[in-house]
């Protein structure tokens, strides 16, 4: 896989990531993430990698399948268990088919071989979610179904600053967030940014404290707990960018982030007082500071989230590819697949009419 100074450019590849999930009891078969990675290997040297669980549930995937699972069981069928090729927890594009040489042989085969442990297994269905383009292709030419949905994501124009990102913007909307980064600020609060070796347990324990109220108001249960955080800071904290506001010396409000080469992963935030616009501040426009100030190209926010399109972000495919081993299920996931992609498409060309820039303005990250 593409690496900067022999690691991976993407954080999420780290080896580090998953074995904090694993040593802090967070994705482990207890939680309903029992491993089941699939490893090729030439000559006794691995050369090829999937990552992959098998789970009871369909918690902590952000690509929803509780209405193919719903139907199924309806039908008579077990949709669970099934297997799962993901990042846990984290909703960012990384590829599934780890192979460095990128020979597309191997990756069949890490394919082949999930559709197989399917089988073995018992398992209704094999997943890969947040894959790359390169890997959907691969995956589609090797039967398996494609799905596609929409995250929305900041692209640097190579920005001197703030204010050049700004001037790509309509007056209007150019007003809104030079008001809302006013307001977020008014009470004399302080952003303060804090990464690799400037990281302390302090830092992590107010994180905490705003990860839960988040998780505990959305979920009804917080998916990582406090010891993932304390081993994810000493084996990667150069990866971590936690991002504080502060009324004085009081943390009231923070947001993690993580750095790969050329992208800023917004991930986890969190506060322990409503301040109006503070969200926006913390999760959007500093993202953006930071991504300008340290030559990033874009900056990945997480999942859905429309409100972040008036914010700059723009409409980004995300895509998944599955595995159904019972024919009728797979005909009628595939036939809905087929009319979803379609509406995908057209939410995203009426959401880029609706974008903030300005006539003429590039808005993605292409040439």
């Amino acid at each position: 896989m593409p690496s900067t100074n022999g690691r991976p450019d993407n954080p999420f590849h780290e080896h580090a990531f998953f074995l904090a999930l694993e040593q802090s009891g967070s994705a482990i078969a207890h939680t309903g993430w029992q491993p089941q990675h699939i490893v090729i290997a030439a000559d006794d040297e691995p050369v090829g990698l999937m990552p992959l669980f098998l789970k009871s549930h369909s918690q902590g995937e952000y690509v929803f399948d509780h209405a193919w699972a719903d139907a199924y069981e309806r039908a008579g069928g077990n949709y669970y268990p099934k297997l799962q090729s993901a990042v846990p927890f984290t909703p960012a594009t990384a590829a599934k088919l780890l192979v460095p040489s990128n020979d597309i042989a191997i990756q069949q085969g890490l394919l082949g071989a999930a559709a197989q442990l399917t089988t073995r297994l018992g398992a209704s269905s094999a997943h890969a979610t947040f894959v790359s383009e390169a890997e959907e292709e691969v995956a589609a030419a090797n039967g398996w179904l494609t799905r596609h949905d929409t995250q929305f994501h900041w692209h640097n124009q190579d920005f001197a600053d703030f204010d050049g990102f700004l001037d790509t913007l309509a007056s209007r909307k150019r007003k809104l967030i030079r008001r809302e980064r006013r307001e977020a600020l008014a009470d004399d609060l302080r952003i303060e940014w804090v990464s690799g070796s400037d990281l302390t347990e302090g830092h992590w324990d107010a994180f905490y404290d705003f990860y839960m109220d988040t998780g505990n108001r959305k979920w009804g249960r917080p998916y990582l707990n406090r010891a993932f955080f304390s081993l994810l800071s000493a084996a990667m904290a150069d990866r971590i960018v936690l991002m504080f506001a502060y009324d004085g010396t009081e943390a009231i409000a923070g947001a993690l982030n993580f750095a790969g080469k050329d992208v800023l992963y917004g991930r986890n935030w969190g506060c322990s007082r409503n301040v109006p616009f503070l969200h926006f501040e913390l999760c959007y426009y500093q993202a953006i500071d930071y991504a300008i100030a340290h030559g990033l190209k874009t900056v990945e926010a997480g999942a859905q989230g429309e409100h972040k399109l008036s914010r700059g972000y723009a409409p980004s495919v995300t895509r998944s590819v599955h595995w159904i081993a019972h024919e009728g299920l797979r005909e009628a996931i595939a036939d809905y697949l087929a009319r979803e992609k379609m509406a995908v498409l057209r939410d995203q060309e009426v959401l880029m009419h609706y974008t903030p820039f300005r006539r003429g303005t590039r808005t993605s990250g292409d040439d």
